[in-house]
């Protein structure tokens, strides 16, 4: 038997209970259970959707009658987060809260792609793409303490190319910026502007992961 396929998508704090209404329409609801990730809805043909909220409650949970209203409600909070998004030869950087942007760079640095050379063209190469990837990262880390000074960051929400995401915060001017607590990595394209305010979007929303019912 193949195992069930999964994917996730972001919904919105005020669209959830629309989404769960056409969940519950499409599969059949039997009942929500509590889970330690967050809210399990499980539905009669066997299908599963894993609710998560985008943050912690840090001592600010939201309100409602049942779990699924205080999921909601805790999605729609205003969390200003810190975003950045680097991928081989671009980066894209901004501040949101509340699914919008409110300050950003995107930019873009040339790194080559690998090759199957040997020898010392192999190490020449090694040593130029060395330098480029630094320069990316360099651009990158420069533009995040540029961008971000003057705003409260309560979280980062890194995505893209998680070896280059973790050399821009390894950056000496990103010291203090490093230690913020992360959200969930987010998997993109290339980082541009169109990229990014979709990235403040999905980040300030509620992730689900809907599995398949058994085929």
């Amino acid at each position: 038997m193949d195992r069930p396929a999964s994917r996730t998508t972001f919904v919105p704090g005020p669209r959830l209970r629309g989404w769960v209404d056409r969940f519950a329409a499409s599969h059949g609801l039997l009942g929500e259970l509590p889970d330690d990730a967050g809210l399990l809805l499980r539905a009669a043909d066997g299908a599963t959707a894993l609710l998560r909220a985008p943050w912690p409650a840090d001592g600010r949970p939201g309100t409602g009658a049942n779990p699924l209203e205080r999921l909601a409600s805790l999605a729609t909070q205003e969390r200003s987060l810190g975003i950045i998004l680097v991928r081989r030869g671009g980066y894209a950087v901004g501040v949101a809260s509340g699914g919008r942007i409110q300050a950003s760079k995107t930019g873009s640095r040339y790194v080559q792609s690998r090759t199957a050379a040997g020898g010392q063209s192999q190490s020449r190469f090694a040593r130029r793409r060395g330098n480029q990837t630094e320069a990316l990262a360099e651009s990158a880390a420069e533009q995040v303490a540029r961008i971000f000074a003057g705003h409260r960051v309560e979280y980062l929400v890194p995505g893209g190319d998680k070896a280059l995401v973790e050399q821009v915060l390894d950056h000496p001017v990103l010291k203090d910026l490093a230690s913020r607590a992360r959200l969930g990595f987010l998997d993109i394209p290339d980082p541009k502007s169109t990229v990014l305010a979709k990235a403040a979007v999905d980040a300030c929303s509620v992730h689900i992961m809907v599995t398949d019912p058994p085929s």
